[in-house]
C-alpha cells in the first residue's frame, strides 16, 4: 500500500529493478499479505479436490483490515489446494476499491458482507433476518451488477455494545434492553462510540429510538481506544464489532441485540457472472469452508492476528489444517 518517492530518473530505474527482483524472489503480487514465499508454498490438499481448479489462475482480493486479510489468505490457500495458480491481490483500501477491482477483473474473488452490499452498493434499507438479507442481496446484485454470491458464512460482523465482564456481573447487564434500562436509571453513565456511529441511521440515533434510551452521555473515540477503555471500565458501554479479536483478548462481554436493531453483516465469497460460468468450482471449493466460519471461530482467528500479532497467512494455514482442508 506504500510507495516511495521517485527523486530522479536513475532512482526510479533502480527502484523498478529492485521491485521486479523482489517480486521474483517472493512470488507475491502487488498488495500481497502473504509471508514472502508465495501463497501456494507448502500447501498440500487434504479434503480439497486437488484437480478442481488445476491450472486455473485465480486472483484473490480483500479489504485491508485483519478479518478481511484472514479471509483472503484462507481463500488463497483453498485455491492453491484445488490446483489453481493463486495470485494475491489482497489488502485493497476500503469496500469501494475492493469491489471495483472485482468488477474490473483485477481480482476474481473476495468476501463481501451482506449488509455492506445491500445498503452501501445497492442503496437498500437493511433487512434484519440473515437468510432473507442474503437471498435479497444475492438476487439483486446478480440482476443489477452481474455479481454471483456463494455460500453465506454464519458469522455476523455487525455492530454491538459491550461492557467489561466485571460491569456485566455487577449490574446484571446481558442485553441491549438491560443497557437502556441502566442508562435511563444512571443518566451520567458513559457510552463510547466512533464519531460516524453518532450520525448513522443504523448507529446510535436509531439505537436510542429503538430501545427508548433517554439517559447516559456519549463520548466519541477511535475504535481501538473504545475497546481498551471499555475493558478498563473508563467507558461503561462501548461500540464494538462482533467478530473483533479484541473482544476476547480484553475480556469484554457483548450484549445481545434483543430487538434485532443492528443490520446483518454475514460474509460471503463473490465472483463475477462470467467467472462463475467459466469456473463454478471456485465458489464450490469455498462452500465447506464458509460453513465452518461461525462468529466464535472468527473471533478466535481475528484474535490471533489483532491481539497476538500472528501473520494472517500463518493463521489461515493452521486453521485449514485443523479442519482437514489441508494436510497436517
Amino acid at each position: 500500500m506504500l510507495s516511495s518517492p521517485r527523486l530522479t530518473v536513475i532512482t526510479a530505474g533502480l527502484a523498478t529493478a529492485l521491485l521486479a527482483l523482489t517480486a521474483c524472489g517472493s512470488g507475491l503480487s502487488e498488495g500481497g499479505a502473504d509471508t514472502g514465499k508465495g501463497p501456494c508454498t507448502g500447501v498440500e490438499p487434504g479434503s480439497v479436490d486437488p484437480a478442481a481448479l488445476k491450472g486455473v489462475t485465480v486472483k484473490v482480493g480483500s479489504k485491508e483490515f485483519d478479518e478481511q486479510l484472514l479471509l483472503g489468505q484462507l481463500t488463497l490457500k483453498m485455491m492453491c489446494a484445488a490446483g489453481a495458480k493463486a495470485v494475491d491481490e489482497t489488502n485493497s483500501k476500503g469496500a469501494s476499491q475492493t469491489r471495483a477491482k472485482l468488477t474490473r477483473g483485477e481480482s476474481d474473488i473476495y468476501w463481501e458482507y451482506t449488509g455492506t452490499a445491500w445498503v452501501d452498493f445497492l442503496k437498500q434499507k437493511p433487512i434484519f433476518d440473515p437468510e432473507q438479507q442474503y437471498d435479497a442481496v444475492k438476487k439483486l446484485d446478480l440482476e443489477k451488477n452481474g455479481v454471483v454470491w456463494g455460500q453465506r458464512a454464519p458469522f455476523n460482523n455487525t455492530y454491538a455494545f459491550a461492557v467489561s465482564d466485571a460491569f456485566a456481573k455487577k449490574n446484571n447487564v446481558e442485553t441491549d434492553s438491560d443497557m437502556a434500562a441502566y442508562l435511563n436509571a444512571h443518566t451520567s453513565s458513559k457510552v463510547c462510540v466512533e464519531s460516524e456511529f453518532l450520525s448513522r441511521v443504523d448507529g446510535y440515533p436509531g439505537f436510542k429510538k429503538a430501545y427508548a434510551v433517554t439517559g447516559g452521555t456519549t463520548t466519541s473515540l477511535g475504535i481501538g481506544v473504545i475497546y481498551t477503555q471499555t475493558g478498563k471500565g473508563a467507558c461503561d458501554f462501548g461500540e464494538v464489532f462482533t467478530t473483533d479479536g479484541r473482544i476476547s483478548a480484553l475480556g469484554l462481554h457483548v450484549l445481545k441485540d434483543d430487538k434485532s436493531f443492528f443490520p446483518v453483516y454475514n460474509a460471503v465469497p463473490q465472483v463475477m457472472k462470467k467467472t462463475d460460468e467459466e469456473h463454478p468450482e471456485i465458489l464450490q471449493v469455498l462452500k465447506p469452508l464458509a460453513e465452518t466460519l461461525t462468529t466464535p471461530v472468527m473471533q478466535e482467528l481475528n484474535a490471533e492476528v489483532s491481539a497476538k500479532g500472528e501473520e494472517p497467512a500463518a493463521v489461515a494455514t493452521e486453521f485449514l489444517k485443523e479442519k482437514g482442508f489441508l494436510k497436517q
